[in-house]
């Protein structure tokens, strides 16, 4: 199962599993039907439309103002009331990655704690700057750390901790000078008061807090690579700062700032990503599998055979998401149309 997951490889040699893996796959199931059909990301498979950009998105060195400009839209669209907050990046796994270089300690090896079972990369990355890091159960055990990681909701099984909850987590925190990262990759399709952000018009969470914010899963837009730090306006600057000038391009900021306003259409699209999980999840329990949780671009399911069901959907071209740490589990991205939910239902209805 593991030759199918798209994965990098850690410093101590551990690998790092990803979905996406498509090339992969191919590869290890070469008999597969085509065109494949990847379920192994939480990425909305009916995108923003992309029509449109002016040619000098294309052309012209992205300007200052442009991305001032974005970074207003995405205040906006998360409940932030200063824009100073907001620093646009090239997608929260290049912010991941910098995230040690953001967040000084006064320890050269700073403690770690990481609520899981979750995303793996904030270990990995950590781990490779040096710090002690544990991955905890619960949320108490996250505030002994100089650093706590919160993914919210949780990848990939959708778990969701109350924004007063962090909120109050990160007052504490910051308190004795730490800091709580919240990653809401998957966040854009809840309920917009499902976000810490607005209690980061208190200073007092502002100082402890981090929020990570992706703009191409909600929008279906993952290759664009876009996303948002929110953070207090010196470490805003901060980010800026490092990622230097144009990380964001040109289509990136015409294309982020137009999705990012146009709410009507992404509550039309969070209306329809729930309708389909729900269908989605009718599907699996009807196959035998149990439902462990999700999010409305994507759905966590358990099984005994899960090793050979994710075999037997990829012999019949359909990639989904396996976890190595978590044999019997399997995660699923949501269906785009009726030819991938049929070829889904007919793959399912075989598996014995």
């Amino acid at each position: 199962m593991d030759g199918a997951a798209a994965h990098s490889v850690t410093t101590d040699g551990a690998p790092v599993y990803h979905g996406g893996g498509l090339a992969v796959a191919r590869d290890r199931f070469p008999g597969a039907p085509e065109p494949w059909i990847d379920l192994s990301t939480g990425i909305n498979p009916v995108p923003y439309p992309v029509d449109d950009i002016p040619s000098d998105a294309w052309t012209r060195l992205p300007e200052a103002a442009a991305v001032a400009a974005l970074e207003h839209i995405a205040a906006g669209a998360y409940g932030v009331d200063d824009a100073a907050m907001v620093a646009a990046t090239p997608g929260t796994q290049a912010l991941i990655e910098h995230l040690p270089r953001l967040v000084p300690t006064s320890s050269p090896a700073p403690r770690v704690h990481i609520l899981g079972f979750t995303y793996q990369e904030h270990a990995h990355v950590w781990r490779r700057a040096g710090a002690q890091v544990d991955v905890v159960e619960t949320l108490e055990a996250l505030s002994a750390a100089d650093i706590a990681i919160v993914v919210n909701p949780n990848n990939p099984d959708g778990r969701h901790v109350a924004p007063e909850r962090l909120a109050m987590l990160a007052v504490e925190m910051g308190a004795r000078g730490g800091s709580l990262i919240v990653d809401q990759a998957f966040a854009d399709v809840l309920p917009p008061d499902a976000g810490i952000e607005p209690f980061m018009a208190d200073p007092a969470v502002a100082a402890g807090t981090l929020v990570l914010r992706s703009f191409g899963k909600a929008y279906g837009l993952a290759g664009l690579r876009l996303g948002f730090l929110v953070a207090d306006p010196v470490r805003a600057a901060r980010t800026r700062a490092l990622f230097g000038p144009w990380a964001v391009s040109g289509p990136a900021i015409t294309l982020g700032g137009r999705a990012l306003a146009d709410r009507v259409w992404l509550d039309a699209a969070t209306r329809r990503l729930e309708a389909d999980r729900a269908r989605l999840e009718a599907l699996l329990t009807g196959a035998g599998l149990a439902i462990v949780g999700g999010t409305p671009l994507f759905v966590l399911a358990r099984t005994a055979d899960a090793t050979s069901l994710f075999e037997r959907l990829a012999h019949r071209g359909i990639l989904v998401r396996p976890f190595p740490a978590r044999p019997d589990w399997l995660r699923f991205g949501l269906p785009g149309d009726a030819v991938v939910w049929d070829r889904l239902a007919a793959a399912l209805a075989a598996r014995g």
